[in-house]
Formats: C-alpha cells, structure tokens, sequence
C-alpha cells in the first residue's frame, strides 16, 4: 500500500555538488477558536448546576479570544541529500515550495 503525502521544503543547503532539502509535512488545520477550546475545558471540569449560574460571564470575558490554527499531531521530516544534477531536474525547487513524496514498503 501506497501513501502519497505533499512535503513543504523548510530548508536549502547547497553543498556545491550536493543539495540538502529538509522536508516537512504539509498539514492542513482547522482554525479553531480559544473560546471553544476553554468552554469544552471547563465543561469538562464543573457541575451542571454551577456551570449554568457561571456561563453567560465565561462568555462574555471570552468574547474577544482569537481564532487559532490547532496542531492535532506531529508533523513527519524528512531530509534528503541528493546530487545537484538530480536536483535542478526537479526544476530546482525553492523554500516554501511543495514536493510530493510517494512512500511505500517494498517487500
């Protein structure tokens, strides 16, 4: 089973003959908003009771949280050492630029 994943480059480093491109993942998040984050914790954490006396203030001081992007798992690195030649033929990609990697198990 084949598994096509698309890797950012983080890093160039030109060795003269060789070239090392450091890969990470690219993982697409789902903002989520601190507010949501915090209301899920504390309903978690009091009683029904005291949570609906409590709430309507929660909200409101939370009113104003920003919408952040949530990381749910650690990113795969890869860093690759490969010819020059080997390198421009793949047109010789920049920072930022995706790469995508075909990874498999060969019996």
């Amino acid at each position: 089973m084949s598994e096509i994943i698309q890797y950012k480059i983080q890093q160039i480093i030109d060795n003269g003959q060789t070239i090392q491109v450091s890969l990470v993942e690219d993982i697409q998040l789902e903002p989520i908003s601190q507010k949501q984050l915090m209301l899920d914790a504390i309903n978690k954490k009091i009683d029904p009771e005291l949570k609906e006396q409590v709430l309507p203030l929660i909200e409101a001081i939370m009113q104003s949280q920003p919408t952040i992007a949530v990381k749910s798992y650690d990113k795969t690195t890869i860093t690759i050492t490969m010819p020059k030649r080997r390198y421009e033929i793949l047109g010789s990609p920049r920072v930022g630029e995706k790469l995508e990697i075909n990874m498999k198990k060969i019996a």
